[in-house]
């Protein structure tokens, strides 16, 4: 086991966890944390969206028994097909994939100057029937792939269909028919044969036509008899719906069923021209843009205990697509992601599933790598398929190393080893050895995106290995220090703003930041969000040298859903994150008032913590003793201090947003205490989310009273 030092400092305000500049040495983390990966599950009874704070795509999942299994896109990466097992739908392990690699053709392992950059595997569909799991996933540009095992940890028998259905999913009736159904804005249906390798002739139908409000990403199920399709749509922005018929082949109602969810995330950078640079023309969305944020392109699943569940996908900008749980409120026959009183909203932080079997909290992807063992760690994928004569980690015990290949950039480079970027924040660390590149060689670590951007070791004309910087979109080419033998490279990234630094070290302490901020924009040419990859590659034509990284790290300065602990029993202060007002007990109300306004003297503006168990809080007032609490009015969900507390009409769900903020979700209502920006007026329990600037008067900090 190897251990590097690293420098460790922390700063907090008003629960803040603030950012150093990345040029610094220091590395913030939370000051009371004891993770060091993000985890979903709070510890308290709750969890904390997304599931994964990195991208895991176009989610499907299936309940077996007692466990859950799930399944995304993993398009030009390969393994390929991740399978995850959980017994809570909180906590989530990794079984494997299900395909190890896919050779389709020279595109598909970066040969002949072609590539598969977000292609490969998409949506994939997972169901379990008579024993067997399948995977059907269909590769554009080829046909469908299917892939069946009766061990979800593998191994797994792979054939290719005769037929090419988009974003397909697959219902076995229970009167032995068995159905698939796909397609992009105009949904199709129809009966497979029973060896699952194509359509049964005269079987196809068009169920719901062009135009008719459904997207693509179907998730099929039979429900109490009935037929449901859920379906994302984008136009104008993204969101799902549901279609409901009696009959597999329709006709079939539609009903949205979220809608509007960004849980205070907003569009960040876009490339939406992928062909034309660089340079490439990045574009800045305007403020509280949400665009195709909001949930959609996912399903719902029901627990052994009976609960409805709804799962789907946010496209997180430059992190990419990530993975998030919903409760499900079934109303007249149809299921809305979210809460009675807040349908098609869902909150940020909820209590987690009731489910038979208790899970311990884990993350599904091991991230760091000392490169010790007869494996890869199972976070690596490869860029496209590797050349797996071209890399060892027994060739130096210890060391994964790369011998490198021609390649014309970057972009084109074999064997480059990746991981997805984890948010909000994370750097990437690690120490390679270049003390056998060749003339032309280039080694380090990069940010895989379009643009790219890269720093690395590279050995010139004279013998000499230098360090060099590269950024793409700014066609910049940076010739840094001389190198020895070994140098520490680090990357940084902040997925709140969207952009990075690179540095490096030659003591593994005091790092050197590169150039000034990377601009990490979304984009639709990979498809994919940032990934941190190790390469090596050779721009001249050459068979090169080889370079050995000795260790790789992500360390994550804010790995919990709740940023800081909960103050239970402590006296604090609200403070309106809109217009810095602090809700006071006013004439036994809740108000709004200005800092300097006589009404937040003394203890008016002070109040208790109580708590209510799994993450649920009463607020007593410091100045008379009462609770506040939600008083319906009409359509008014008024706030008021009442001499006692009230059951759920005076509990709230503390929902940390990450940045020091905290949302108050009503459990009468389901929606969000609200403090009108401006207005001073009485405080509502009638807001339904957030705002991504998260200035619209659902947002607050707290802080301890003096």
């Amino acid at each position: 086991m190897k251990f590097y030092k690293i420098t460790i400092f922390a700063l907090i305000v008003f629960g803040i966890s603030n950012i150093n500049l990345p040029g610094q040495t220091i590395i913030p983390r939370q000051s009371d944390s004891t993770n060091s990966t993000w985890y979903a599950d709070n510890g308290n009874g709750t969890f904390t969206n997304p599931i994964f704070y990195e991208e895991f795509s176009d989610p499907d999942l299936i309940r077996v028994g007692n466990d859950y299994y799930m399944t995304g896109t993993t398009m030009h990466t390969m393994p390929g097909l991740p399978v995850l097992q959980s017994k809570d739908l909180v906590n989530w392990k990794l079984l494997g994939y299900a395909c190890e690699r896919l050779d389709l053709g020279p595109e598909f392992r970066l040969e002949e100057g072609k590539e598969i950059y977000g292609q490969g595997f998409w949506a994939p569909c997972i169901r379990y029937h008579n024993g067997i799991f399948y995977i059907f996933s269909n590769v554009n540009r080829h046909k469908t792939q299917v892939f069946k095992s009766t061990n979800p940890a593998g191994p797994w028998e792979h054939y290719q269909m005769n037929v090419s259905s988009h974003d397909l999913s697959v219902l076995f009736d229970d009167d032995g028919k068995i159905y698939v159904v796909w397609g992009y804005d105009e949904i199709r249906i129809a009966e497979l044969n029973a060896e699952l390798t194509d359509t049964i002739p005269g079987s196809g139908k068009i169920i719901i036509p062009a135009g008719s409000g459904a997207g693509e990403g179907c998730h099929f199920y039979k429900i109490d008899g009935k037929y449901y399709i859920t379906i994302t749509n984008w136009d104008p922005v993204c969101y799902q719906v549901c279609a409901r018929a009696d009959n597999p082949y329709g006709p079939y109602e539609i009903n949205v069923m979220s809608a509007e969810e960004n849980m205070g995330m907003g569009t960040t950078w876009r490339l939406w021209d992928t062909k034309n640079g660089p340079p490439f023309n990045l574009t800045k969305a305007p403020p509280n843009h949400v665009g195709c944020i909001p949930m959609h392109q996912g399903g719902i699943v029901e627990t052994d205990r009976g609960e409805w569940w709804g799962f789907s996908m946010m496209d997180y900008n430059s992190i990419g697509r990530v993975t998030v749980l919903s409760p499900v409120t079934w109303k007249d026959g149809w299921p809305y992601m979210g809460l009675p009183g807040n349908l098609k909203r869902s909150p940020k932080s909820w209590r987690k599933p009731l489910t038979s079997v208790k899970s311990g909290i884990s993350s599904p992807f091991e991230k760091d790598d000392n490169f010790d063992g007869p494996e890869l760690k199972n976070a690596w994928q490869w860029n496209h398929a590797p050349v797996d004569k071209k890399w060892s980690l027994n060739e130096r015990k210890g060391f994964l190393r790369l011998h490198s290949m021609p390649a014309e950039s970057f972009w084109y480079a074999r064997n480059t080893l990746t991981q997805r970027a984890v948010g909000p924040e994370s750097y990437a660390v690690t120490l390679v050895d270049i003390s056998n590149l060749k003339r032309g060689d280039i080694a380090g670590l990069a940010l895989l995106n379009l643009p790219y951007a890269w720093i690395g070791i590279t050995k010139n004309k004279e013998g000499d290995n230098r360090l060099q910087y590269y950024n793409q979109q700014k066609q910049k080419k940076i010739n840094l220090i001389p190198v020895a033998n070994k140098i520490w490279l680090r990357a940084y990234c902040n997925f709140d703003e969207d952009f990075a630094y690179l540095s490096y070290s030659t003591d593994g302490e005091n790092y050197i930041t590169i150039d000034d901020k990377i601009i990490l924009p979304y984009q639709l040419k990979t498809f994919q969000g940032v990934r941190y990859a190790l390469f090596n590659f050779n721009k001249e034509g050459n068979e090169g040298g080889f370079a050995d990284f000795d260790f790789f790290e992500i360390i994550e300065p804010r790995c919990k859903g709740l940023t800081q602990p909960i103050p239970y029993n402590k006296t604090i202060k609200l403070i309106s994150l809109a217009d810095s007002a602090i809700l006071v007990n006013w004439k036994n109300f809740l108000r709004p008032v200005p800092i300097d306004s006589k009404f937040a003297e003394g203890e008016n503006g002070l109040f208790r913590v109580i708590d209510r168990g799994k993450g649920r809080i009463a607020l007593q007032s410091i100045a008379t003793g009462g609770y506040v609490t939600v008083k319906n009015l009409g359509e008014m969900a008024e706030v008021r201090i009442e001499t006692e507390g009230n059951g759920s009409a005076s509990t709230f769900q503390w929902i940390d947003m990450l940045k020091g903020e905290i949302m108050l979700m009503s459990l009468k209502t389901h929606k969000y205490l609200f403090a009108d920006p401006y207005a001073g007026s009485l405080c509502s329990a009638d807001s339904e989310g957030a705002r991504p600037d998260r200035k619209g008067g659902s947002c607050f900090i707290w802080v301890f009273a003096d």
